[in-house]
């Protein structure tokens, strides 16, 4: 059986990136967040002073941009034009930038190439919107992951919190709902849930159990999908 494409997506705060490190170790595959990519383009963006509608150049700027996704010391290291960007990338502006950033089509297009080389070999969990749907629509295994979005904003919240983010429940409520319809109603790969998806609420759920539960999902495929 050959190592299979895990794709999991869903709304922000949903534990997406959480649940997708977890997988991966459990299985001995390799970590991909897409969400970094992203993040990246709009780091370099605003630090260069761009409106986050400019669109054409936007899409400039993510066809001159390298960007590595390296594994080191349990996680996964983001490297921006050969600096680490790690941290930087995690901070609610950029986090807000790159939901901006990620509805302009040419930098879809950039990023998803991307994405599809890094994956094509098997052996991967990538998380994001639109991997099921867009980049990997053949995946081995697809997840949509979600979550109620008082749980989202409360989980969001608490990651701000420990990163000593000054930011109230309250916004991050209100943060979540924007990015949610931003990201289901852009009109390049908007987020929706791959009819063959396997829906996994994680509202009630501990992030191990859900991650078992994949892990599970996975080893289930049988020979025949592991190797179309």
């Amino acid at each position: 059986m050959r190592s299979l494409i895990i794709a999991i997506d869903g709304p922000v705060g949903s534990g997406k990136s959480t649940l997708a490190r977890r997988v991966a170790a459990l299985m001995g595959y390799v970590y991909i967040d897409t969400g970094a990519m992203y993040r990246a383009v709009a780091l370099k963006a605003l630090r260069r002073g761009f409106p986050l509608d400019a669109a054409d150049r936007l899409t400039a700027l993510a066809g001159d941009t390298r960007i590595d996704l390296r594994a080191g010391d349990g996680t996964q290291r983001v490297f921006l034009d050969g600096e680490d960007v790690t941290a930087a990338i995690r901070t609610p502006d950029v986090a807000q930038g790159a939901s901006k950033v990620a509805v302009v089509p040419g930098v879809r297009h950039v990023l998803v190439a991307e994405q599809r080389r890094a994956g094509a070999e098997g052996g991967v969990v990538m998380e994001g919107r639109d991997i099921g749907s867009v980049v990997f629509p053949d995946a081995d295994l697809k997840i949509f992951l979600t979550a109620s979005p008082e749980i989202r904003a409360q989980r969001r919240w608490r990651e701000h919190q420990q990163k000593g983010d000054s930011i109230d429940l309250p916004r991050t409520l209100q943060e979540i709902h924007e990015r949610d319809q931003r990201d289901s109603g852009r009109a390049s790969s908007p987020l929706v849930r791959a009819e063959d998806a396997v829906m996994v609420d994680s509202t009630a759920m501990e992030p191990e159990e859900v991650a078992r539960l994949v892990v599970m999902l996975a080893r289930n495929q049988s020979p025949a999908s592991a190797a179309r």
